[in-house]
């Protein structure tokens, strides 16, 4: 099999192949075979039709089409691999030639065309210059921690006067669209003023008493109404109020390994560094991959983008929001030149994924989505997401590494020790989910680099032909 490469532009190659009818006569084998188990022919048992009767009531031009569309796959793949051509879209295959469909002689002629991975000149990067934010503990965010403690400790009890925030609502709620009851849950324990059950319910729960009964409109978030909007009758049974323990000797005992509440302070305290620290290689890492994309010059494929940014906007239902979808598509370019700069450099470092750390990155990724862990890596397999993780898993453990060899200062001027950050986070990235601003939510979402081994997947026909043309 013979492969041209032409480079179309940076982020773009179309690959010519050749096959001879030595190499397509697999192909052909396997269609008469396959043609032979659907085909029904009396006299003949389904996987028994010898050939020259498939061509007779079949014809060649049927098979030889067979064997092109099962063949092109392997053909593709092979190709790639032979010429190192780094896919990351869904190829386009245009049948130019076909063999003959009286004999199958003559070579079947391929152009396909991909999106490839550009090639890039790596920056300077050992030893960036990073500044981050100081991180001074100071007496609240001991006392913040504190508070933290004794809400894990405190104990419910029931109160008689109206429902405020912070307290705990137990609740019956109905929801119906129109005449139609379309759900309902019963003493559901809900924190009024958290937000984390439908819009309006901490409105609709302000200032009410338990026994009164209340309703509001509202778009249901999940089912089969889900997004439409519906009546919801929310009744409060019971109004709770969290009551803490006191913060004294006792209480430092009770919660922890120390006797006393000036031990416990100095513990939260350090607890509070910890928190700042990471908050400090959090941002560390932010600046170092804005830094060294600022400093990197990587074409986009549009086309890619384009098709990333389509799917992101029609799952959201937001296919016309015109300022949304430029956020998306900066945000997708911006995923996709993130992963190729660390991609190239945890190559020209050789860092390597040990199977104990992609583990960890699976059962943390599980855990995220209150998945069993062997359920959730199968699920990743039979989407083919697999070296995706694997790769994800490898860019987050590169910019770790680059992270160790910067040198980081805080706005004080005061050197930044990030040794405990780094291995924290070597191998997993500390997932985003706190994100607000919907470019950033996006980058999340948009993945519009597909892993060079899943790139290579069977090409889409852009010009269907017939066999005969």
């Amino acid at each position: 099999m013979k492969t041209t490469v032409e480079q179309l532009s940076p982020t773009r190659s179309k690959l010519t192949i050749a096959v001879t009818p030595e190499e397509l006569q697999p192909s052909i084998k396997h269609a008469y075979e396959h043609i032979a188990e659907e085909v029904s022919i009396p006299g003949f048992r389904k996987g028994k039709v010898p050939p020259p009767i498939i061509d007779q009531r079949v014809g060649k031009a049927a098979v030889l089409e067979h064997a092109v569309n099962e063949g092109l796959e392997g053909f593709y793949r092979t190709a790639v691999e032979e010429n190192d051509v780094r896919p990351v879209g869904r190829p386009e295959a245009d049948i130019t030639e076909w063999p003959s469909d009286k004999d199958f002689s003559g070579d079947l002629i391929v152009a396909i065309e991909v999106d490839v991975r550009p090639e890039i000149t790596l920056p300077e990067y050992d030893g960036l210059e990073l500044t981050v934010e100081a991180a001074e503990v100071t007496d609240e965010d001991v006392e913040a921690e504190l508070e933290r403690l004794r809400s894990r400790f405190g104990t419910l009890i029931t109160v008689d006067r109206p429902a405020k925030k912070g307290d705990f609502a137990q609740l019956d709620l109905v929801a119906a669209i129109g005449d139609e009851q379309v759900d309902t849950a019963s003493n559901v324990s809900y924190e009024v003023g958290s937000g984390e059950l439908v819009d309006g319910i901490d409105e609709a729960l302000d200032a009410l008493s338990a026994g009164e009964t209340t309703t509001f409109t509202s778009k249901l978030l999940g089912g089969d109404h889900e997004g439409e909007d519906a009546e919801i009758t929310v009744t409060l049974n019971a109004v709770k109020e969290r009551e803490l323990p006191e913060a004294d000797d006792d209480f430092a005992q009770i919660s922890s390994e120390f006797d006393t509440i000036a031990e416990l302070r100095d513990s939260l305290r350090g607890e509070a560094a910890r928190g700042k620290t990471f908050n400090q290689g959090n941002e560390a890492r932010n600046l170092i991959v804005d830094r060294l994309l600022e400093l990197t010059e990587i074409p986009v494929p549009e086309g890619l983008v384009e098709d990333e940014v389509h799917r992101h906007l029609e799952s959201e239902e937001r296919l016309e929001d015109d300022v949304h979808r430029a956020e998306v598509k900066e945000a997708s370019e911006k995923a996709f030149r993130t992963q190729v700069l660390f991609d190239e450099i945890a190559q020209k470092e050789n860092i390597q994924v040990s199977q104990d750390e992609l583990n960890n990155y699976l059962v943390q990724a599980a855990a995220q989505y209150g998945m069993d862990p062997n359920e959730f890596i199968q699920v990743l397999g039979e989407n083919g997401q697999l070296a995706q993780i694997f790769g994800e898993v490898a860019r987050n453990k590169t910019i770790a590494v680059l992270l160790g060899r910067a040198v980081v200062k805080d706005s004080n001027g005061q050197p930044v020790d990030l040794a405990e950050f780094a291995a924290v986070n070597e191998p997993v990235e500390e997932p985003a989910h706190d994100e607000s601003a919907d470019t950033e939510a996006a980058a999340d979402d948009a993945e519009p680099v597909a892993d060079e081994a899943e790139a290579a997947e069977k090409p889409k026909k852009k010009a269907a032909k017939s066999a005969k043309a």
